[in-house]
């Protein structure tokens, strides 16, 4: 029971709807079905892909996660070294049997959106790749995490492709990119001390700070371009923009206290996610 403890800690349950939601309302609103392909993909993206995002994580991060004060809760977990080898074990298994249904009932395109998906969570931290090392792929790559899986919702579902449906994804990327990039502040001292370069650490706590608040509102500006009424969803970026905002003469040294809008992040992503679902129920009803 303990060491289900850690693994479920570690899987971060509080962000599990932001990979399954992601992926479940790209595949119902394509095809109004609530199918063998949903159920298995939405249970996918809600636990088996975070443990495997936030558990290889939390096994190759553990030297500087000791020296990480937000280490050891919701902000992530701490794992002790005994249950790192259960840990990716954990991972591979819970992962592959989704896996190879998914690909049963995709096809080769949905394949290669899956497989990018994947690759992206293993590569971000695993050693020899460590894409959380490298600068701005940082924040690339943590945003595919959680764009990936509306795309390959898309792709699954055979969607037809037009300029809104990009203005999203391009808006939801931007969102992903700015929220690891704000993240990253408040950890450049401890990425400092233990040797681990990010974005914020290469770029500064002030310019990647700005940076952020630049993202978040590209991101509001290009739902504007979107059919109505997408672009009511500006109401979901402007408080990213006006908490990143607050930060915008934050330095390196005092880069830590960026960790109090990050944790205001974790109840405005539920906010905004119903923002987003209320303008999406909208939008089913009256197409």
């Amino acid at each position: 029971m303990r060491t289900l403890g850690q693994l479920l800690v570690s899987s971060r349950p509080l962000s599990w709807i932001n990979t399954a939601f992601p992926f479940a309302a790209a595949y119902l609103l394509t095809t109004g079905r609530l199918d063998l392909a949903f159920w298995v993909g939405t249970l996918y993206f809600l636990i088996p892909y975070n443990l495997a995002m936030y558990g290889i994580n939390d096994v190759f991060d553990y030297e500087s996660d000791l020296r990480n004060p937000r280490k050891g809760g919701v902000e992530g977990a701490l794992l002790d070294p005994s249950i790192h080898r259960t840990t990716l074990w954990a991972a591979v298994i819970s992962n592959v049997p989704f896996l190879v249904v998914l690909v049963v009932l995709g096809s080769p395109l949905s394949w290669l959106v899956l497989a990018v998906s994947v690759f992206a969570v293993i590569a971000y931290s695993a050693k020899g790749l460590r894409f959380k090392e490298k600068p701005v792929l940082d924040s690339i790559t943590s945003s595919t995490h959680f764009v990936s899986p509306a795309v390959y919702g898309l792709v699954l579902a055979g969607v037809t492709w037009t300029p809104a449906l990009w203005l999203i994804l391009v808006a939801f990327f931007l969102w992903g990119m700015a929220s690891h990039a704000f993240g990253a502040v408040q950890d450049v001292i401890a990425d400092r001390e233990g040797g681990l370069a990010s974005i914020a650490t290469v770029l500064g706590a002030r310019l990647t700070t700005r940076l952020s608040v630049a993202a978040y509102a590209l991101a509001g500006v290009l739902v504007l371009g979107t059919d109505w009424p997408g672009p009511l969803a500006i109401a979901a970026a402007l408080p990213y923009v006006a908490i990143t905002a607050r930060f915008w003469m934050i330095t390196d040294e005092t880069a830590e206290t960026a960790n109090r809008g990050w944790k205001r992040f974790l109840l405005l992503n539920f906010i905004a996610g119903a923002i987003v679902t209320m303008l999406m129920i909208y939008w089913a009803i009256n197409r």
